[in-house]
C-alpha cells in the first residue's frame, strides 16, 4: 500500500469510527442567558481534548443524558451559535410537564456539568455552500438551529443575503429577540427580519400565524425580485407542511426546501397488515454483532436498548435522526417519518425509534451510516 492509500484507509477509518461513537462527554456550563420567561441559552465550554469531536455545521443538535432519580432521559437540543472551538450555546424552552427544560430553565446553574453527545443532524448550511440569498421561517424554539445557520451565513459570506420570518405568540416570548435585533442593526443591508405576533399586534410586525399568505407576501411583494438558493424551515409540522406547499407553487424546488421539526407530529394510522408474529433481529454496533429475538409489534430501539446494547439515541419520537441505522437483510415498517428522504430510504436507512419488523428475519448496521 503506498503512503497516500495508507493516509486514506486512515481518514476512512477515523471517518467511520467518528460516525459510530455515541460516547458521552462531560461539558461544563460556562453561562446562561434568560431569553424569555420560560426559555434559556446554556453555553457549553469544550475542553481542548474534546474539540475536534465537538466540531460541528451550522443547524446541527447535540443530545443531553440526565439522569431524574433512578432514571435516565435524554433530550436533543439545536445549537443556536455559530461554530466555534471553545464553546456552543443551546436554546431550551420550559415544556409544561417537561423534565430536562424544566430542570434547565429552574435549577441548571453556571460551573454544573451535563453529559453531552457531540452534535449531529443533517438541517446544516454547509461551510462550502455557494447561496447568494437564502430564506428561512420559524416558529417558536424552532429558531434555535436556524439562529446558528444566519449567525454563520451572515459572518463568514460578506456576499449573502438572508431573510428570515418568524414567529411566536407576543414580543415577550420571543427567543433571542435582541440578538435578532442587533444582527439586523449590524447587518441592516443584507438581513431582512420579519416578526410574525399571533396574539399581540404589535409595531414593526405582522398580525397572526405563518401561512400561504406570509410566503405570498415575502416572495410576491417584499422580495418579488429574489431568486432564493434555499429556505430552512423550523418548528411544528402544520407549519412546514404550509409553506413547503406554498413555496413550491412559487416556483421553489423541492431540493432546495430543507426543513427541522420542533414538535412531535401525530402517529400516522397504518395501512399495512397489523404485525404479528416473531422476528430474529440480527444488531452490528461498533464492529459487534447482537443476536435477538422480538415481538413485530415492538419497536427496534426499544428492543435493542432493553437488551442493553448501548445504541445511539435521542428523542425517541421520530423528530432527530440519531437513531438510524441500515436494513442489510429484510424488511421494517417505520410508524412515522418526516426525516429520512426517499433516496435514503431506497438505500436501506430505517429511524429504529419508529421501526417494526415486517420479515422473519431483520439485520440493521449502526455502524453503516
Amino acid at each position: 500500500m503506498s503512503k497516500l492509500e495508507e493516509s486514506a484507509a486512515m481518514l476512512s477509518f477515523a471517518a467511520k469510527f467518528a460516525k459510530k461513537m455515541s460516547s458521552f462527554y462531560p461539558l461544563e456550563v460556562s453561562n446562561i442567558d434568560k431569553l424569555t420567561p420560560n426559555s434559556v441559552a446554556v453555553s457549553l465550554q469544550i475542553p481542548a481534548e474534546h474539540r475536534e469531536a465537538f466540531r460541528f455545521d451550522a443547524g446541527q443538535y447535540i443530545t443531553i443524558r440526565h439522569k431524574n432519580g433512578d432514571s435516565e432521559i435524554r433530550r436533543a437540543y439545536s445549537i443556536s451559535s455559530a461554530p466555534r472551538k471553545e464553546e456552543l450555546t443551546i436554546g431550551i424552552k420550559k415544556v409544561k410537564g417537561g423534565t430536562f427544560s424544566v430542570y434547565a430553565n429552574e435549577q441548571l446553574q453556571t460551573g454544573d456539568v451535563l453529559e453531552v453527545m457531540p452534535p449531529e443532524g443533517r438541517f446544516v448550511l454547509k461551510p462550502d455552500s455557494k447561496y447568494k440569498n437564502v430564506l428561512a421561517f420559524a416558529a417558536g424554539s424552532g429558531i434555535t438551529p436556524i439562529m446558528s445557520i444566519l449567525r454563520t451565513a451572515l459572518q463568514d459570506r460578506q456576499d449573502l443575503n438572508f431573510v428570515l420570518v418568524f414567529g411566536n405568540q407576543n414580543r415577550e416570548e420571543t427567543m433571542f429577540y435582541k440578538d435578532l435585533q442587533d444582527l439586523k442593526e449590524k447587518y441592516n443591508d443584507r438581513f431582512h427580519l420579519y416578526h410574525l405576533f399571533s396574539r399581540n399586534q404589535e409595531s414593526d410586525s405582522l398580525f397572526g400565524r405563518i401561512e400561504n399568505s406570509t410566503v405570498n407576501y415575502v416572495l410576491r411583494n417584499k422580495h418579488k425580485s429574489v431568486d432564493f438558493d434555499a429556505a430552512y424551515l423550523c418548528g411544528p409540522l402544520p407549519m412546514i407542511d404550509a409553506v413547503r406547499d406554498s413555496l413550491k407553487a412559487n416556483g421553489m424546488t423541492e431540493d432546495r426546501i430543507f426543513h427541522e421539526l420542533f414538535t412531535e407530529p401525530e402517529a400516522e394510522a397504518s395501512s399495512e397488515t397489523p404485525l404479528e408474529g416473531t422476528t430474529r433481529l440480527e444488531v452490528t454496533l461498533d464492529d459487534e454483532i447482537h443476536q435477538l429475538e422480538m415481538d413485530q409489534k415492538s419497536l427496534v430501539l426499544d428492543v435493542v436498548l432493553n437488551a442493553k446494547i448501548d445504541a445511539p439515541y435521542s428523542c425517541q419520537g421520530g423528530v432527530c435522526s440519531t437513531c438510524i441505522a441500515r436494513v442489510t437483510e429484510g424488511s421494517a415498517h417505520m410508524e412515522k417519518n418526516q426525516i429520512l428522504t426517499d433516496s435514503e430510504l431506497q438505500e436501506g436507512f430505517i429511524l429504529t425509534c419508529q421501526a417494526h419488523p415486517t420479515s422473519a428475519v431483520l439485520k440493521i448496521d449502526y455502524d453503516d451510516v
